[in-house]
């Protein structure tokens, strides 16, 4: 089961960034002697595409609402990246306890869509602020993580798996607060129209009697 962790961190990371999962397990298993890393994700055509699709992430996810559209057409490639990443890692293990191919592609589906929700929301909730700058500063770190979290679970899996549960704990945690306070200010838009409402309809009356005395 050696490979488990290492199939919910790369499972997490791809619901982040996919293409940058695999191009850092292409390279660490190419160049980093990464004996864990399946050989198909070393090929050089898997690198290349790899390498120009993170580029094109890169710049889509930096840019507001952009960085949305791009989160919604990857709803459905970022959980096929991350089953078929964890797929590949059981096929290529030597350990006869390890998961089977199709369980280790379920929970390397399973932990991209949730990581992909967890990531798409806080993103729409940070294109709510007016300035292109939050943007670029969560999308570096959201980077910086999954190159950080890919590498250490190539050398430490299991500490690489509970500082990804931590995060995905917290990433849920953060969604849930936030469509707490967003339910909360709709309610309170709410409230003050009908307020207004109330107040116009108490007054017409005040003013016709004017009117009809005038």
């Amino acid at each position: 089961m050696t490979i488990v962790p290492l199939i919910f961190t790369s499972g997490l990371a791809s619901g982040i960034n996919a293409y940058a999962v695999v191009l850092l397990l292409g390279l660490l298993g190419r160049f980093g002697g990464a004996d864990s890393v399946p050989p198909a994700l070393e090929r050089a055509d898997v690198l290349i595409a790899a390498a120009v699709l993170f580029l094109l992430e890169a710049v889509a996810d930096k840019i507001p609402y952009v960085d949305t559209v791009w989160d919604a057409v990857h709803t459905v490639i970022r959980p096929i990246a991350g089953a078929t990443v964890g797929a590949l890692i059981a096929a290529a293990s030597a350990d006869p306890g390890s998961l089977g191919e199709v369980a280790a592609g379920a929970m390397g589906g399973t932990t991209a869509l949730v990581s992909h929700l967890v990531k798409a929301s806080l993103r729409m909730a940070v294109n709510t602020s007016p300035e292109p700058a939050s943007n670029i500063v969560v999308s570096l770190a959201e980077d910086i993580s999954v190159a950080g979290l890919v590498t250490l679970a190539i050398f430490h899996p299991w500490l690489a798996a509970s500082i990804s549960a931590v995060l995905l704990l917290v990433g849920i945690l953060l969604v849930w607060f936030a469509i707490n306070r967003i339910r909360a200010f709709r309610a309170r838009r709410r409230e003050r129209r009908a307020a207004r409402a109330a107040r116009a309809a108490a007054g017409r009356p005040v003013a016709e009697e004017a009117v009809r005395r005038a």
